[in-house]
């Protein structure tokens, strides 16, 4: 209103006096010109101001709360289904997120764990089985573990000398086995070791028989080696018992080294293409292949120095987020520490051992589940957040298998998922802003590698902790209204202008750079002050404004970009 004040204002002034000096007529004529141009002016501020007009679920964000335990509540049917199949429950999400009590609650539907139209009962079904799959998981870790074979080695020593010594004094001998006493190597020296099977028998094989099965194998077998079936049920599986690695006691630990035989092989659960344990997939079809893996026994040992080396150096920034973690006892983080052989963690304090140790368990049953990704640094920071809010092992790793499978592409040797990533960035950035564009062409960054970091991790270095939860949870409740099928027209009848993408993190890492175009296009000169500058963006980010630009990028690009 005060715009058009001052258009009055002005034609006033420009009509002066009726008929003075024979010029009324034309002085109303400019004053209606003036008039004319100052409201088209108008117009174009408030179009501007709105960014074209477009609400984006965010655009009154500060009027809508984040998904409250009672709404939570209020979404399922008596038989523990949810309305209208979760379109509410993701459009909520969408708009402000989840409140922080019941986040662990809500984010196995986000991530496929559990089917969107799946009742209570469907879901105890798959809790139960992926109880089942992790446990056997963890199992097959330990077998393979060099660091547990080497806890045993060392055992063995010493309960070999404590026998040299017994037998000793049997014979009445006043001598010992002298300090520092060793069992040969020599594979003629017969040396027993034994093992407790899943029926409770001891199981006495020599030290040649121990080593991992797949040693056994030839090089070319080796390639093939981790080409197991990807069916997630086990219905062989005797032991029906629940272990976390925090249950699953030290002494127990080598207990689970048995000789796996081919049937229990087959029904290790593995990543699959297909879609193996995710929706209302609790047994995996035969006719689903796993992703084929050319990786080796040498793959998961390398895999495993890795996992503890980023494991032991995790810092706790999401210590607030769990103050029952928080406050884990220096006996039960030790307790965690040994029974995934977690080693070099004595400077560090309860909780951050305790931390750790989650960390090995599941990233190290992840490189097993997915054995062409493996390990690969940056996934422990993906993880971590997971663990903040999860507390329970087994539900934090099929989230976060969940979680990986969109994530995995990141990872990949060949970085084909990168580049087609990066790719989409420059596409964004291209269509939106061409002018910012040809500037990046001008100092060769056209491939927007330069935020190659924020695409690995998911802006999770550049925002806070709870930035990173309410991003990561927006675009989780997109995925999934891609996968559950979800329409845009569903979302249109909600008032949800933009339609669910699986990229929207892209859309907001083309948005962070386009909010810096000016500070690009006149200050920068070269891709590595770029790069500086987008590394520097911790802290600085509003992240529903980058929502909301990111949200107004999807309804202007999105069919002309995916």
């Amino acid at each position: 209103m005060w715009a058009w004040g001052c258009v009055e204002r002005v034609a006033a002034g420009l009509l002066g006096p009726v008929g003075a000096h024979g010029a009324g007529r034309w002085n109303t004529a400019v004053a209606v010109g003036v008039t004319a141009a100052a409201g088209l002016a108008l117009v174009v501020i408030v179009v501007s101001s709105r960014r074209g007009g477009l609400k984006s679920p965010w655009w009154r964000r500060r009027r809508k709360a984040a998904l409250s335990p009672q709404e939570w509540l209020g979404l399922f049917t008596p038989v523990g289904k949810l309305h209208d199949g979760g379109v509410k429950l993701l459009k909520t999400v969408r708009s402000g997120g989840i409140d922080q009590s019941i986040r662990a609650q809500v984010w196995p539907f986000l991530l496929g764990v559990y089917s969107l139209d799946s009742s209570e009962g469907e879901r105890d079904a798959v809790k139960a089985q992926n109880r089942k799959d992790y446990l056997l998981l963890r199992k097959h870790c330990l077998r393979k573990s060099v660091y547990s074979n080497e806890d045993r080695k060392q055992s063995n020593k010493t309960d070999g000398a404590n026998h040299a010594e017994s037998v000793s004094s049997e014979k009445g001998e006043d001598t010992v086995s002298p300090v520092g006493f060793e069992v040969p190597d020599n594979p003629s020296v017969e040396v027993e070791e034994h093992l407790i099977s899943e029926d409770g028998n001891p199981c006495v094989r020599s030290g040649e028989e121990m080593q991992d099965d797949t040693s056994k194998t030839s090089p070319e077998m080796l390639m093939d080696g981790n080409q197991s079936s990807s069916s997630s049920s086990n219905k062989e599986e005797s032991d029906n018992s629940v272990l976390t690695h925090e249950e699953m006691p030290h002494k127990d630990a080598t207990s689970v080294q048995q000789p796996s035989t081919e049937d229990e092989q087959e029904s290790i659960p593995r990543y699959s293409s297909a879609g193996g344990n995710m929706e209302n997939d609790s047994e995996l079809s035969k006719d689903a292949r796993p992703v084929k893996s050319s990786r080796t026994v040498e793959d998961f040992e390398t895999w495993q120095r890795i996992i503890r080396l980023d494991a032991v150096r995790a810092n706790d920034e999401w210590v607030s987020y769990s103050t029952s973690q928080a406050a884990v006892s220096r006996e039960k983080a030790i307790e965690s520490a040994k029974a995934v052989c977690l080693k070099d963690y004595e400077h560090l304090e309860p909780h951050r051992i305790h931390h750790a140790s989650r960390l090995v368990a599941i990233l190290e049953a992840y490189a097993i589940y997915d054995p062409e990704i493996g390990y690969c640094q940056g996934m422990s920071d993906l993880l971590a957040p997971l663990l903040a809010v999860l507390e329970d092992d087994n539900e934090a790793f099929w989230c976060f298998a969940g979680f990986m499978r969109k994530a995995r592409h990141n990872f990949r040797l060949d970085e084909v998922g990168i580049r087609r990533q990066l790719n989409m960035v420059s596409k964004i950035i291209k269509h939106k802003d061409f002018h910012l564009y040809r500037h990046l062409e001008m100092l060769q960054a056209e491939d927007c590698f330069f935020v190659y970091r924020m695409v690995v991790v998911m802006f999770r270095r550049e925002l806070t902790f709870e930035q990173t939860l309410s991003l990561w949870e927006v675009m989780w409740a997109d995925q999934a209204a891609n996968r559950a099928g979800i329409t845009k027209s569903s979302f249109e009848k909600l008032r949800l202008g933009a339609p669910p993408t699986d990229d929207l993190l892209l859309y907001a890492i083309a948005a962070s750079v386009l909010q810096k175009r000016k500070l690009i296009i006149e200050s920068y000169s070269s891709m590595d002050e770029i790069i500086r500058e987008c590394n520097s963006m911790s802290g600085q980010l509003n992240i529903w404004k980058l929502l909301d630009d990111a949200h107004d990028l999807v309804v202007t690009l999105h069919d002309r970009i995916e």
